[in-house]
């Protein structure tokens, strides 16, 4: 079909976009439409006697084209195209939105890919020699984060509180200077991309890596312990070999591809949204408590902020902190994985009934985004929800 001349059909989204002050041509949605952003017209059939016949656009063209007109320039990859136009709710085609979410999983790579056969205890050891060798390291507690942690703790050392509190060492079973390093994480987490697992030793020490000032860390004592303070939950969360499954047991890539594949659009919308919506309480609590240390004051956000750096939910915000940039490819990594750990939450629901889901809602232990989509389950015959460890300082 000739792009000059634009199809009545064609016409009509060409008129609804400069009404809404967008300029499309025939020829943009010739190309919408072979990379498969844009739905084909509807056939309504032959007019008859030769006179050819009729089309009309597809309902969600409409909303499709104003989306393309402001995202869909010159040099931008329809992978991303897509995303964009799926993260604002468009109706982008099904098979586009998960062809992009997989691609998206494709730009995770780890040293080793090129010989998928290899031996995978050989292709762990050639990984951690790469990682050595090439000085490959994970920054452990981003620069803004280690700001803010020196700035609460020079107030609360000025009003005349020790810091971090004393009382902290009686809640964990291991306490001490952390020993992983940024060298050792990179290795962890190659390791668990591969595997799919990390070990409740590799779990607790990055736990303490990531607030290395602490005297101790609760929550990494209550990983390490796991295998003697509930033994039976540890049966049902752990490999014989004592390996923490962080999903089924095999390279995370393959699971989050297969989520891409068959996750239902629905959720797989519900979990970009709230990967976004982690990503900004995180940096809306982290501008909220350099107000705070600006006047002088610890405040609310200080207190949040001070139960998250001890608890789980301060892991979304170095993460968040690592990526200022969070390029959409990640942006889908992220949904894909949060969906994979909602996911793990409820079959663990199935399989070992008597979880203390309501604990979840103790202040910390989740990001408040995630802790609604598990609502659930926290509310749930809870007895009341724990009061969870106060890091303030007595007053």
């Amino acid at each position: 079909m000739s792009t000059d001349t634009p199809s009545r059909a064609d016409q009509l989204l060409i008129d609804h976009a400069y009404r809404h002050g967008f300029t499309v041509t025939a020829k943009m949605l010739e190309v919408w439409r072979s990379r498969r952003l844009l739905p084909g017209n509807i056939s309504g059939g032959g007019l008859g006697r030769g006179k050819g016949s009729t089309s009309r656009p597809a309902l969600e063209s409409f909303d499709l084209v104003l989306g393309l007109a402001r995202h869909g320039g010159r040099g931008k990859r329809p992978h991303d195209v897509a995303l964009l136009l799926f993260g604002e709710g468009l109706p982008v085609p099904e098979q586009t939105v998960r062809a992009a979410l997989s691609a998206a999983v494709e730009t995770l790579t780890v040293p080793g890919d090129d010989e998928p056969d290899t031996d995978p205890e050989q292709r762990l050891d050639a990984l951690a020699d790469h990682i050595a060798d090439a000085g490959l390291t994970v920054t452990l507690v981003p620069a803004r984060a280690r700001r803010i942690d020196e700035g609460i703790a020079r107030l609360v050392r000025a009003a005349g509180h020790p810091w971090p509190p004393a009382e902290l060492a009686a809640l964990d079973a291991n306490p001490g200077t952390p020993t992983a390093t940024p060298r050792d994480a990179a290795l962890a987490a190659g390791t668990a991309t591969i595997t799919g697992t990390m070990s409740l030793e590799d779990v607790g020490d990055l736990f303490r890596a990531m607030n290395p000032t602490a005297l101790a860390s609760p929550i990494a004592s209550l990983v390490e312990t796991t295998r003697e303070d509930v033994p039976e939950f540890a049966d049902a969360i752990l490999t014989d070999d004592n390996q923490l499954a962080l999903g089924f047991v095999r390279d995370v890539r393959d699971y989050l591809r297969d989520l891409a594949a068959t996750a239902s659009l629905q959720e797989l919308a519900q979990t970009w949204e709230t990967a976004e919506g982690v990503r900004q309480w995180a940096l809306d609590l982290c501008g909220h408590v350099e107000e705070e240390l600006a006047t002088g004051h610890l405040g609310e956000a200080a207190v949040e902020w001070m139960s998250c750096r001890y608890a789980t939910a301060g892991l979304a915000v170095l993460t968040t902190l690592k990526d200022r940039d969070w390029p959409l490819a990640k942006r889908a990594r992220d949904a894909l994985l949060l969906l994979s750990q909602l996911r793990e939450v409820r079959r663990r629901d199935r399989l070992t009934p008597g979880m203390q889901w309501h604990l979840l809602d103790v202040e910390g232990l989740m990001p408040p985004p995630i802790r609604e989509l598990l609502q659930d389950l926290i509310r749930r015959d809870a007895p009341g929800v724990g009061a969870g460890v106060d890091v303030r300082p007595a007053s």
